[in-house]
């Protein structure tokens, strides 16, 4: 199995967040610390913010921040919000499914319970066990300056 580019860059952002002590950082700030493109990581901010786990501030001096403590956010749940639809395998959705086994086939049950167990994981899991090395995430970063909180 393999996740889309854009649950790896939004984990990217969520944990710039996080170790941003709370400070608004703009999306090329974060694009540019963590090597992404700008205009890919404005389209997941936007989903970020709509499923409630980035705030978004307008104006000149505007940005993203985490909306809610990350040991609030959960790392399943960002992944199911940015991985659109979790067809698998084609059985998965009926509307382009074209398979003919589907009937009788146990293989789309059993895809099923493997992805719930790979969810399931990552349900183990805030954004705060992924910053737990704070300090070196932030050279990594190069947010070596000190933030106000």
């Amino acid at each position: 199995m393999k996740l889309t580019i854009r649950s790896n860059h939004a984990m990217r952002m969520v944990m710039f967040c996080a170790v941003n002590d709370g400070a608004v950082a703009s999306v090329a700030e974060i694009a540019g610390a963590c090597n992404m493109s700008e205009a890919h990581l404005a389209k997941i901010a936007n989903k970020l913010a709509a499923h409630g786990f980035l705030e978004t501030v307008r104006g000149r001096n505007g940005g993203v921040r985490l909306a809610k403590p990350a040991a609030e956010i959960n790392v399943g749940d960002i992944v199911r919000a940015t991985e659109f639809g979790r067809c698998l395998v084609e059985c998965f959705d009926p509307d382009t499914n074209t398979c003919p086994l589907t009937k009788v086939c146990r293989f789309q049950s059993i895809i099923g319970r493997a992805l719930e167990a790979f969810l399931s994981v990552l349900d183990g899991y805030t954004i705060s066990d992924l910053v737990a090395d704070r300090e070196n995430l932030r050279q990594a970063m190069g947010l070596t300056d000190a933030v106000p909180a």
